[in-house]
């Protein structure tokens, strides 16, 4: 005899009411339809319960002594955001139930209520989560069957911050947008313009790259728009400028921060009007691309201060992108260091098959200022000069070695705080207030309430950091 599974079989339910007999209710209910239900008077005890356990739907009460339905949605949002709220409300507050959902409340129920309809609720809620999940799985499935190829080599990424920008990558591509990327040297900023452009209904014309801090600026205007036969002395005969071999296709203006005023005055007209001449020259050149720059220094400052056209800073920056620095996205070194360890030991036709836990801890604690081209580089650098099959820490540069140091930081990795053995209370006090702080959006009640602490507490450390005579201390 076959048994009907039932429409809630485990799932994970939080119910919140200060109303015990109400509370009691709702759990048999649930239950007899197969949830697991976690139950709670207060949005105190809510959170408490949230933590220790993978809560999928909290139902709470809207109003309720102490922390509100609504204080509690805020709170359980910053701790999960995953995790789906369904309001509770009486006819009277129906207006507070509506503003509970604009903060982020799947859906509300007023009471009294039928058993048919908060069942149906529920279950819509876990359906759209169901979907969500099943969503993200097969964004990551394809990622990982499928990595992103440019010229043959992979974009390598599992983090949230580098799914995030290949995800806008991917999105702005197949635009005529131009496109403003920002990053640290070394982050790959060459590599996501050829991304934009492989990607791009312009990919059989030619993508054309200029470095604009390589070159100086008469050289750098010359090679940008070219020159008719006698514009200056050394003249022989015209030159096409990077501009025109761009026909069809995508410019990449690297460092577009370096170009000196007339140079941006220029590239601004090209933009504008599509043409230019030639130095030299007075026929006017039409033109079609697709322009990408790229930049390691803040443009909106640059601006400011007086260094770089606004009007040419707004006809870049339609739509920016900025690149993670290898630090802020630690879970992607080992999953780098070991493709460049297969391409090199090929290469160099040398039998080094991984790296020892030892060693992997080292370069996911370095701090790695040169970003991906340094982690390049030290890997071709250990894996020539080993005589191992396994690269273990002593064969790594003595800054990886003496890494555990700065390791001892407290740091995020992925969406968790990394707290190493050893590190001082205090420390680890400040950091959680000022992460919970940035979580809460300044809200000192919440982030006291996310904490488990009185807000008189925050006030009081946020105070003791600062120190005496400090005017922001107030």
């Amino acid at each position: 005899m076959s048994v009907e599974k039932k429409n809630l079989e485990g799932a994970q339910l939080l119910v919140v009411d200060d109303e015990a007999e109400h509370l009691e209710s709702l759990r048999r209910l649930f239950e007899r339809d197969g949830a697991k239900v976690h139950t709670a008077t207060s949005g105190e005890l809510a959170l408490d319960v949230l933590r220790k356990n993978p809560v999928q739907l909290i139902l709470s009460d809207l109003m309720m002594p102490g922390m509100s339905g609504q204080d509690l949605l805020r709170a359980a949002r910053a701790i999960r955001p995953e995790v789906d709220v369904v309001v509770m409300t009486a006819f009277a507050t129906i207006e507070n139930a509506v503003e509970a959902m604009r903060e982020g409340a799947y859906d509300f129920v007023q009471k009294p209520f039928k058993t048919a309809l908060i069942l149906r609720v529920v279950e819509r809620a876990l359906e759209r989560q169901a979907l969500r999940a099943e969503n993200v799985m097969l964004r990551k499935e394809l990622a990982e069957a499928s990595p992103n190829q440019v010229r043959g080599r992979p974009i390598i990424g599992r983090s949230p911050a580098m799914l995030a920008t290949l995800e806008t990558i991917q999105q702005a591509a197949p635009s005529t947008a131009t496109v403003l990327l920002y990053g640290e040297s070394g982050t790959g900023k060459e590599l996501m313009a050829r991304a934009l452009h492989e990607q791009s209904p312009r990919m059989s014309a030619p993508l054309v790259v200029v470095n604009c801090a390589a070159l100086p600026e008469s050289i750098l205007e010359s090679e940008l728009f070219g020159y008719e036969k006698g514009a200056f002395t050394g003249a022989n005969q015209r030159k096409e400028g990077r501009i025109e071999r761009a026909q069809g296709g995508t410019l990449f203006l690297d460092e577009i921060g370096e170009l000196s005023p007339p140079v941006q005055a220029k590239l601004l007209r090209v933009l504008q009007e599509n043409e230019f001449e030639r130095l030299g020259g007075h026929e006017t050149i039409r033109v079609d691309f697709r322009l990408v720059a790229a930049t390691n220094r803040d443009l909106a400052q640059a601006v400011k201060d007086g260094n770089f056209r606004e009007d040419l800073y707004y006809r870049l920056n339609v739509i920016e992108v900025r690149l993670p620095s290898l630090r802020d996205r630690p879970e992607d070194i080992p999953l780098i260091a070991d493709h460049f360890l297969r391409l090199y030991a090929q290469k160099n036709a040398k039998t080094v098959h991984g790296l020892t836990e030892e060693a992997r801890q080292a370069l996911v604690r370095y701090r790695w200022p040169g970003n991906v081209r340094e982690l390049e580089n030290v890997i071709e650098r250990v894996v020539v000069l080993t005589r191992e099959s396994v690269i273990d820490l002593k064969t790594l540069p003595a800054p990886l070695r003496e890494a555990p140091v700065e390791g001892q930081e407290i740091r995020r990795e992925g969406g968790k705080i990394v707290i190493p053995i050893g590190t001082k209370l205090e420390e680890v006090e400040r950091v959680l207030i000022r992460e919970t702080l940035k979580e809460a959006h300044g809200d000192k009640s919440l982030a006291a309430q996310l904490l488990g602490i009185a807000a008189r507490t925050i006030y009081r450390k946020l105070e003791a950091e600062r120190g005496p005579g400090d005017p922001s201390a107030t």
